[in-house]
């Protein structure tokens, strides 16, 4: 409505408007025609002007008819939808209202049923409860006919129960444990022999064994003299020069070396054997053939500790590892070489590692430096597997193989599963057939220890070491130890022969117990 009437208002004021300059112009045209034609003219604009007026005037009071009859009808239909609305509100909250008061009426009578349970429970316990009094009348009447009749107190009888459960459980447990530990040790026996076969079929090293000489051989009885010197100055400038004992005795065209140091020993029968073969003996020329065996033999050991590496394929260890290394090529145990024994386990601790995924390098490397302590054991006090893990760890070894050296004979807990492998692999080249070999006198005590040890546990008849000590079968007496207790007397027993005794290779420990019953028909 209001941008109707702006609209008549300017159209009225551009009439006005146009009017007035048309005046102004007619008179500055120099008033050529008269005022009454003017006064026509404007009136006749101010005639148009107001019937334009009036016309638009029209169309804007139909427009605004049309419109409110519009918002009225507008105003009908929200109307008519918010009414709608509300009936069907209104409807569905009646139908709500009729669920719930449904809903309601269904608790009240499954309260009504549940109190009903409540009170038929109540009477049945109440029964229970009297039918329980009579039962526990009847049980002590029970007891005390059955104490009167076994002439048995209630207390003794469960005592013999428990006895008798308590031998059956044990028997039975013991029969399980045996079925148990025999499937897991068959299973893994056989995959182990399985990985230990594969190695040992692969490994093509030199199983010669080499012993450092003791002896050196003369042309002649008459060199001992030479040797010995004018009241013994040349034999005790040698032994002074090497650190070693000369033995002259009776045997034959020989002079045996003694000395714990195998390098030193070497040292000495290198030096001997060339003033034996100069023939020139005295103080002077000894010292200088000492000075260069031992140079010799200096190089001779860096070149077996490179030479083990290359083997290995090791290369990058501490020079002073390297020379250790090769000082193994002079020492034996049990008749067979270190430096060789070194180099084996290497060999198969790489190869089992590698068929168990584990880390091949650690192995290979652990394998090769486990017994170094071995080198300088006559030096430095403890067991070489501790010494040689010092030694390691001095060098820049990796704990890893520093764990591999230290618990290969378990003074220290293996801490991986390549140290494991390692400490297999010695056990496997130590003990493969003709590696290693024993004194008779050894050997002796070494089984007579081993029958002591079994005979030192209580419930023990007899025990016998059998295929040369790698096995011991112990007989108990089946009335004092049963079968649950003859499993953790053979554990004991294998405990107890790790810590008292140095074998190679591994013990067996069987421990029998069999009973006989015996009657004659007369």
């Amino acid at each position: 409505m209001g941008d109707i009437v702006l609209t008549i208002v300017l159209i009225l004021l551009f009439s006005l408007l146009s009017g007035a300059v048309a005046a102004y112009l007619a008179y500055n045209r120099g008033r050529v025609t008269g005022l009454q034609q003017e006064q026509d003219r404007q009136r006749q604009l101010l005639q148009s002007a107001e019937e334009q007026a009036s016309r638009l005037l029209a169309e804007a009071e139909t427009k605004i008819k049309e419109r409110e009859l519009a918002l009225k009808e507008e105003q009908v239909r929200l109307r008519n939808e918010m009414e709608a609305e509300l009936d069907r509100k209104r409807k569905e909250l009646e139908r709500i209202e009729e669920r719930l008061q449904s809903r309601l009426d269904s608790a009240e009578r499954r309260l009504e049923q549940l109190e009903n349970r409540e009170r038929k429970l109540n009477q049945r316990e109440a029964k229970l409860e009297q039918k329980a009094a009579r039962l526990n009348t009847m049980e002590e009447e029970w007891a005390a006919e059955l104490q009167r009749v076994a002439q048995m107190t209630e207390e003794e009888a469960r005592q013999v129960l428990l006895e008798r459960v308590e031998k059956s459980a044990r028997q039975e447990m013991a029969r399980t444990i045996r079925e148990v530990e025999a499937e897991a040790l068959d299973e893994a026996d056989r995959r182990a022999r399985a990985i230990i076969a594969m190695a040992i079929e692969r490994l093509a090293s030199d199983h010669v064994s080499e012993y450092a000489v003791s002896s050196v051989d003369l042309p002649s009885d008459e060199m001992k003299g030479r040797i010995i010197g004018r009241q013994g100055r040349n034999i005790r400038a040698i032994e002074q020069a090497v650190g070693v004992d000369l033995v002259v005795d009776d045997t034959p065209e020989a002079i045996i070396i003694s000395s714990f140091d195998p390098v030193r020993r070497e040292i000495a029968r290198m030096a001997l054997s060339k003033l034996v073969t100069d023939g020139r003996i005295h103080p002077t020329r000894i010292e200088k053939e000492v000075e260069q065996a031992r140079h010799e033999i200096e190089q001779i050991i860096l070149e077996a500790g490179e030479q083990a590496m290359i083997e290995t394929n090791t290369q990058g260890l501490h020079r002073e590892l390297q020379k250790l290394l090769g000082r193994l090529k002079f020492r034996t145990s049990y008749g067979q070489n270190q430096l060789y024994h070194a180099i084996e386990t290497a060999h198969i601790a790489a190869m089992i590692a590698a068929e168990l995924h584990a880390n091949v390098k650690v192995a290979r490397l652990g394998g090769l430096l486990h017994d170094i302590g071995k080198a300088v054991s006559h030096e430095i006090e403890g067991p070489h597997a501790i010494v040689g893990a010092e030694i390691a760890r001095r060098y820049g070894v990796s704990e890893a193989v520093v764990n591999c050296i230290a618990s290969h004979h378990g003074e220290v807990e293996p801490q991986s599963v390549e140290a494991v492998i390692v400490a297999a692999a010695d056990a496997i080249s130590g003990a493969r057939p003709g590696a290693r070999r024993e004194s008779l006198e050894t050997y002796i005590k070494r089984v007579t220890a081993l029958e002591e040890i079994g005979n030192s546990f209580e419930g023990v008849s007899q025990t016998y070491a059998i295929q040369a000590g790698r096995e011991i079968r112990v007989i108990v007496r089946p009335e004092v130890v049963d079968d649950l207790a003859a499993i953790e007397l053979s554990k004991q027993i294998a405990k107890k022969i790790e810590d008292n005794l140095q074998y190679p290779g591994q013990i067996r420990v069987t421990v029998i117990r069999e009973t006989r019953s015996v009657e004659y028909a007369k």
